[in-house]
């Protein structure tokens, strides 16, 4: 399309659709790069799930909840799966149950839904073959030691190297892959907002709690609040607690 045609169309995931369309995952793959950063292992196979789920459902994504995209954790893997299904948390289409499992469940509205998950073993298996990418990814990563730019130079190109490949291994070598039908969640609702007595901005009717008998927003308020961070999801005290 020519600029601003997707504007008077509506249809802003049209390259994407094309590339699933054709089972171009490798372009797929250097797509998801622009959201995630980089290629690595976890988001090649986000990107072969998401696609698999998508050709195997036959469907398309507007970002209007048609599509959603059930995540099982929070790491590389779930940004190829966003990028592929177009299911974000933005969009209402994107849900997280914190399983910390390289899996996800994608459904359309009516429950017909797919369930990927790597299979047990294979992961490891990968990094066998790459002891080099091994060792600095335990370096880097898992030690957060300091290392050379050239030593970082070289995971990057071998975790790209591995990324690529991955994408020709064969689907049920790599996946454990379950169709089935589920309940989908109901549409998102939607909240009116108030404003915080406090600060004076606006704040989800639903997140809104009190102080002083007044409105106020849950930092204002000092109050708990979920935070989801590489850790997974967890409960936080208030910021003054």
């Amino acid at each position: 399309m020519k600029g601003g045609e997707e504007e008077q169309t509506g249809v802003f995931r049209k390259e994407i659709a094309e590339l699933i369309s054709k089972g171009d995952m490798r372009r797929l793959l250097e797509k998801s790069a622009e959201l995630h950063g980089h290629i690595c292992p976890y988001s090649a196979y986000g990107v072969k799930a998401g696609y698999i789920a998508m050709r195997e459902l036959g469907i398309e994504n507007t970002g209007m909840e048609e599509v959603v995209a059930i995540v099982e954790t929070n790491n590389c893997f779930s940004d190829g799966i966003q990028l592929v299904t177009g299911c974000t948390f933005g969009n209402n289409g994107l849900i997280f149950r914190d399983y910390g499992k390289t899996a996800v469940t994608v459904a359309r509205r009516d429950g017909t839904a797919i369930r990927i998950a790597l299979k047990p073993g294979f992961d490891e298996s990968i990094m066998e073959k790459y002891p080099e990418a091994s060792a600095l990814f335990e370096k880097i990563v898992a030690r957060r030691e300091e290392a050379t730019e050239e030593e970082h130079m070289r995971m990057r190109q071998l975790y790209t190297e591995m990324g690529f490949e991955l994408l020709e291994v064969p689907e049920d070598e790599m996946f454990i892959i379950e169709r089935k039908k589920i309940k989908v969640p109901d549409y998102a609702p939607i909240f009116t907002s108030e404003r915080c007595s406090f600060c004076g901005e606006k704040v989800m009717a639903s997140r809104i709690k009190e102080r002083d008998g007044k409105p106020a927003c849950i930092p204002c308020a000092n109050a708990d609040y979920y935070e989801m961070n590489g850790a997974g999801i967890k409960e936080v005290g208030g910021e003054n607690g």
